[in-house]
């Protein structure tokens, strides 16, 4: 598990890292009402509580800009969290102290999972729940956590999605909505410049949560949407929208829509498939635009390409025409527009932007190489 570099901003305010804990069984699409259960726990002898159940209970809402809102839109209404709820402030058995390792650098999730939810399990019948929200009144370790586990809970025993918030990480919305992606199931994005960190993709919240995010004066840094191919590892684009390419030829004048748009008619992912590859590896293709709400910062119009290898950790990695890629994937070589062109390696397929509508980019596709002169293979 990697960490985030130090990002800063506010007033001092220092988030260190976001994490997964154990991901969630991959392979099954996440659908229908998402109900999660939010505990707030104090540590013994710390009686402070940074935010009110109210607070807990708007985050969690459909209002525009809350977390019921944000899934539901991002899912295209596939999913919501309609019957979650907020309990607490519980005080915990232990200070936090006792949760951490001798070092300091690490703590005890699991003994913090269980006496969280063992404070509030004469208020909670947690089998009417998917997914288990820990909130704390201190920081953690280095992070903020998301993942799940395989437990028995009320004499059920299944997977629970958890989460483990610090506070930075619930006075933020965007923190807490990358956390609960890793209990859906979703790794972390990245991007191609090879260095080991997979926060600097400003494309999905599953990678850089905080850069090109709306903010909002009581809710803090905003969630952007998740990139196309979390969407689709979650079962969420439907086979009507999706194109996928696995033959040579030339494909010309699609019209792909922004990721984010719901109930239209058009493409919103194209799958490339290499030759010669296995299958767990290709390219997915989204166009991006700026509209009001969680995707208004986003750093341009664009047309994004991610390579996919789903045998790594994290699986979609943004491309980049620059050479080096670029630290962080905001930056010109990351976007492509009208006029612009990428060559995958080895001219396994070329894209070229050649139009925009008011709701995406269109595109012309060449799958196979572009340099073959004789048709009997001698070049």
């Amino acid at each position: 598990m990697e960490s985030e570099s130090p990002f800063a901003f506010g007033a001092g305010l220092v988030v260190d890292a976001m994490r997964a804990a154990d991901p969630a069984p991959a392979g099954d699409a996440v659908t229908g009402s998402q109900p999660w259960v939010t505990l707030l726990c104090r540590f013994a002898g710390n009686a402070t509580e940074p935010k009110t159940v109210g607070y807990f209970e708007e985050l969690m809402s459909d209002d525009e800009g809350r977390l019921d809102h944000y899934w539901r839109e991002v899912s295209y209404g596939k999913i919501d969290i309609v019957g979650s709820i907020v309990r607490g402030w519980y005080e915990l058995p232990h200070d936090r102290a006792y949760y951490l390792s001798d070092d300091g650098n690490s703590i005890d999730l699991w003994a913090l999972f269980d006496d969280c939810t063992g404070v509030a399990d004469a208020d909670v019948d947690f089998r009417e729940f998917v997914g288990i929200n820990t909130m704390y009144n201190d920081d953690l370790d280095c992070c903020a956590w998301g993942g799940g586990q395989w437990t028995t809970l009320d004499g059920e025993s299944r997977w629970w999605y958890i989460t483990w918030e610090p506070p930075w990480g619930y006075e933020h919305e965007a923190p807490l909505a990358h956390e609960m992606g890793h209990g859906f199931g979703l790794p972390h994005a990245n991007n191609s410049d090879g260095d080991g960190d997979p926060y600097d993709n400003p494309w999905d919240v599953m990678s850089a949560a905080w850069n090109n995010a709306p903010w909002d004066g009581t809710f803090g840094w905003q969630p952007k949407h998740i990139g196309i191919w979390s969407r689709d590892h979650l079962g969420w684009v439907d086979e009507a929208r999706t194109l996928v390419l696995d033959s040579d030829g030339e494909y010309a004048n699609i019209l792909l829509d922004r990721a984010g748009l719901a109930d239209s008619p058009n493409l919103q992912l194209i799958r490339v498939t290499l030759d010669g590859e296995p299958t767990t590896r290709y390219y997915v293709i989204e166009s991006r635009k700026r509209v009001p709400g969680y995707e208004s910062q986003l750093a341009g119009d664009a047309v994004i390409i991610h390579e996919v290898d789903t045998t790594r950790s994290e699986p979609a990695w943004s491309v980049d025409a620059d050479i080096p890629p670029a630290d962080v994937a905001d930056n010109p070589g990351s976007m492509f527009t009208v006029g612009e062109s990428w060559t995958a390696p080895g001219d396994a397929f070329r894209v070229d932007v050649v139009g925009s509508s008011g709701n995406g980019f269109v595109l012309d596709i060449r799958r196979g190489r572009g340099d073959v002169i004789f048709a009997d293979g001698f070049e």
